[in-house]
């Protein structure tokens, strides 16, 4: 009976997760979807009774682990300069050790991040790339020394955790872009095509077609507003590529632009579900046109000729 085996002497049971975040993004679309990119990541270390949460760190999303001295941990893909691939998927991990009381307290345990710099010596784990598993092992060694963490025998019940099978999309070669038209005229096809976005969200009929517009631009991994910081990113590293002085500055200014524009995401990343949760729109009233043409108004009368004065 599944009550016998269920009580079955030997038989080991999964370990019981550490609870989700207590804050109002949890329920909200673009959260849980980065949540699921991080599955593979959040999921052994919460087997583990740690807590976990995802934010937005210096140039990409990181997963935060509390642990139980108030200390904690980031896990975080290369953001210096910024990883490029998909949130989940990046090409190494690293973890860093902090506490926010104790700024002495910084500690890289945690390093498979590649390097460009021929001469800057590999970490054992580089060869590891994205990997989660030798990530999460480290991490279980590192906290098992220092006491904050029991040791934890993998569960053969619990199946693993990959990265969920969402196929990386690749974005399409880019065309090259005239700064003219045919007839000479100036040529804006990217404007172009967001005048299109606002020209369709002027005409929509209902709040959820509303929403779906709005969706193409917040979306927090593949939406405008995100490509549009990684853009004016990519401008600012191409400025310091002429490594001079004014190039540094721009590169400069550029990232507190790509800062912004992610910035500007955060805040409103509620606002789609808002919209769509809104009433259905009232149709406008016509306006019935009176018939044949108004009357003109009155002959203006002349003002009375002054008198002339005669002597």
């Amino acid at each position: 009976m599944a009550a016998d085996e269920e009580s079955t002497p030997g038989t080991p049971r999964p370990a019981p997760l550490a609870p989700l975040p207590d804050h109002r993004n949890v329920d909200t679309p673009w959260w849980q979807e980065l949540w699921r990119r991080h599955a593979h990541i959040t999921t052994p270390l919460r087997e583990r009774g740690l807590e976990c949460d995802i934010g937005f760190g210096l140039s990409a999303y990181v997963v935060s682990v509390s642990l139980p001295d108030d200390s904690y941990l980031i896990i975080s893909p290369p953001q210096e300069p910024s990883s490029d691939r998909p949130p989940g998927d990046p090409e190494g991990w690293i973890v860093t050790h902090e506490h926010p009381d104790d700024q002495s307290l910084f500690e890289v345990l945690y390093d498979s991040a590649p390097s460009d710099a021929p001469a800057a010596a590999q970490r054992p784990e580089a060869h590891h790339g994205g990997s989660a598993s030798p990530l999460v092992e480290a991490i279980d060694h590192h906290l098992t020394q220092l006491g904050l963490l029991l040791p934890h025998p993998v569960s053969s019940t619990r199946t693993p955790h990959p990265l969920p099978a969402t196929p990386t999309r690749h974005p399409p070669e880019a065309p090259e872009v005239s700064n003219t038209a045919n007839d000479g005229a100036p040529a804006y096809v990217h404007g172009d095509a967001l005048r299109a976005l606002t020209e369709r969200i002027n005409g929509t009929e209902s709040h959820g077609d509303a929403a779906a517009l709005l969706h193409q631009i917040l979306e927090p991994t593949d939406g405008l507003l995100t490509q549009l910081g990684e853009f004016f990113e990519a401008a600012g590293e191409k400025a310091k590529e002429a490594e001079e002085d004014d190039g540094f500055d721009l590169s400069y200014d550029l990232a507190d632009a790509a800062a912004e524009i992610r910035n500007l995401g955060e805040v409103l990343h509620v606002v789609e579900d808002r919209m769509r949760a809104l009433t259905p729109l009232a149709p406008a009233p016509r306006t019935t046109s009176t018939q044949g043409r108004p009357p003109s108004l009155p002959p203006r009368i002349p003002s009375p000729a002054q008198p002339r004065h005669t002597r």
